[in-house]
């Protein structure tokens, strides 16, 4: 969301993403950190045209955006901390990281002493938010992180960003032990996983077989098998699954860091609030990296493998900007102007925004949903900065005006999603079942001892 600020589930709508240790090109020299994924680094040559470029992976990737997230929750400080990307490539340079920001704020009342959401009501959930769920995800350190998801497959799972549970590989991460998706009850002044509402446990992890754990990463998506069926009042998106996304307008959501300003100052110390208070907002899908006017410039591999952004696929990696009304914070169009083949951006990204309710994404909104039409188009991945002199208005990585939002679109991922949503569960052996039946009967102590742990 262009104006949200809220963070990777680890914490936050610009999610953060992990990253991998190898030896880059001499070409190429950067850095990757994620806040829900183990710190990992590779290295990229710097180049002299794109200075400061942060990109930060939603968190809606609770993961990424971890540490961040964690203290605005008031939880335990994570042991990953926050992944960030940085490096050069093709005359540009970049820094990025796995994390709803509005123009204007999105919460009154700076962390920890808040205890209400706030913030100007255009942003507050509308009716079919419903289905957007806030994820708990605790380690065996006790470290918790928070990320945002979505209710699909009948209300049997959640769809989120990979890097909210995972760092790569197809499986969940080390460590983690259990996670919670907490239901919206309606209230956008109580914290949805303080509000004494519905909670589901997570009893199985989907991650796709092909995310690599980097910050930026088409395949930075996951699904959660719930361990009982959503409320019957809680949405189940459909999938929107036309085969590009470039020029539609969107709603975006989750319950990553909140900012008592707005744009102008995103999260930026001492203005980034509490997460875990759902809001919502507008954005276009500008374009993918792999978009055909660039001919390759973001997607072509050198002789060792990588591509503008490491090794990742990123065809498919959806961006949106944060756009304050003014060209100079029209980041899309500007990017497209610099890589060298004319001026594609004021040809055909020329766009200053859609006013009052364009959003960003920050930590904890990692993996939330993008709607067209009500139907989940995308989930919260990272957020991504060029800096000051390619429109980043505070300078730095803080999901404000000018950053990039970037998603992982629905359509690629149909077959992933469906097969997953109709996986067998696994059936337990006959000595277990005695157990089982006991542990039904302590559900309700644990639920409760649970909650007030968060709180």
């Amino acid at each position: 969301m262009k104006a949200i600020d809220a963070e990777r589930a680890h914490d936050g709508c610009k999610a953060n993403g992990t990253g991998s240790s190898r030896a880059g090109a001499a070409s190429k020299q950067g850095v990757v950190r994620n806040l829900e994924d183990r710190p990992g680094s590779k290295t990229i040559a710097p180049a002299n045209l794109l200075k400061d470029v942060i990109m930060q992976r939603v968190s809606l990737h609770i993961a990424t955006f971890g540490a961040l997230s964690a203290l605005l929750l008031g939880l335990a400080t994570p042991a990953a901390a926050a992944r960030i990307v940085s490096g050069s490539s093709g005359g540009l340079t970049w820094q990025a990281e796995s994390r709803i920001i509005g123009q204007t704020p999105t919460s009154d009342v700076l962390a920890p002493s808040n205890t209400t959401g706030g913030g100007n009501s255009i942003y507050f959930p509308t009716a079919n938010k419903a289905g957007t769920v806030a994820l708990i995800m605790t380690y065996a350190d006790s470290s918790r992180f928070i990320c945002s998801g979505s209710v699909v497959g009948g209300g049997g799972s959640i769809a989120t960003a990979a890097h909210c549970v995972s760092g790569g590989g197809g499986a969940a991460a080390q460590g983690l032990v259990n996670t919670t998706a907490y239901f919206f009850g309606g209230d956008p002044n109580v914290r949805t996983f303080q509000s004494g509402g519905v909670e589901i446990g997570v009893s199985d992890y989907f991650v796709h077989p092909d995310y690599t754990g980097e910050v930026i990463d088409q395949n930075d998506i996951a699904i959660l098998r719930l361990a009982d069926l959503a409320p019957s009042w809680a949405t189940s998106y459909d999938l929107h699954t036309t085969n590009d996304l470039t020029g539609h307008d969107f709603n975006v959501a989750g319950y990553g860091t909140r900012s008592t300003v707005g744009g102008a100052e995103g999260t930026t110390t001492p203005f980034g609030a509490r997460t875990g208070y759902l809001r919502e907002g507008d954005n276009t899908y500008d374009y993918a990296w792999g978009d055909s006017r660039f001919q390759g410039f973001f997607t072509d591999r050198d002789s060792n493998g990588e591509n503008f952004f490491g090794t990742a696929d990123v065809e498919f990696s959806f961006i949106s900007d944060f756009d304050n009304g003014l060209r100079a914070q029209d980041a899309s169009r500007r990017i497209a102007n610099a890589i060298g083949l004319g001026a594609l951006g004021n040809t055909f990204f020329d766009d200053t925004g859609l006013g009052a309710r364009e959003v960003g994404i920050a930590g904890g909104d990692s993996g939330g949903p993008g709607f067209i039409d009500g139907k989940l188009a995308s989930i919260n991945s990272y957020g991504l900065t060029f800096g000051a002199s390619f429109g980043d208005f505070g300078g730095g990585l803080n999901a404000g005006w000018g950053e990039f939002s970037g998603y992982v679109p629905i359509f690629i991922h149909t077959d992933f999603i469906n097969a997953s949503i109709g996986a067998p569960m696994a059936v337990p052996e006959p000595a277990t079942w005695a157990m089982m039946i006991i542990g039904f009967g302590a559900v309700g102590s644990m639920i409760r001892r649970r909650r007030a742990v968060v709180a």
